[in-house]
């Protein structure tokens, strides 16, 4: 088994950071359904503003509201308008792995939905490169 990415979240803008509530990131309803991140999904966060990465798990925000907010001790890790990758991954037997397909949207700085993009055929790049 490979841990293969499966989504991306690139350069979103932190809205909030609320350091009393139980803990994880509140990310806006049309972003989770745009890089089919699930409530509850362990994710990945990499700060571009100071380097800081960890894992949390997702929170369900209101919809079109263009929310990312960390919640309890990751709180601590960014500041309000840091910008962040939000990442998934999953789970792949060796023998699926060319049929993986990342995942990416691209936000504005009001985290609004600038593009999509699944990509496929990822692993003929890597064949000729070797």
């Amino acid at each position: 088994m490979r841990t293969m990415l499966r989504s991306k979240i690139h350069r979103a803008r932190v809205t909030e950071c609320n350091v009393d509530y139980e803990g994880s990131i509140t990310i806006d309803t049309d972003l989770l359904q745009a890089s089919d991140i699930l409530p509850y999904e362990r994710v990945d966060v990499l700060n571009i503003n100071n380097g800081a990465r960890f894992n949390t798990y997702v929170i369900e925000g209101k919809k079109g509201s263009g929310e990312i907010c960390l919640n309890g001790a990751a709180a601590r890790l960014v500041a309000k308008d840091d910008l962040v990758i939000i990442l998934s991954y999953q789970q792949v037997l060796d023998e699926d792995v060319a049929m993986v397909t990342p995942r990416m949207v691209y936000v504005n700085n009001q985290n609004g939905i600038t593009s999509t993009n699944i990509v496929n055929n990822w692993t003929k790049d890597l064949v000729s490169s070797t």
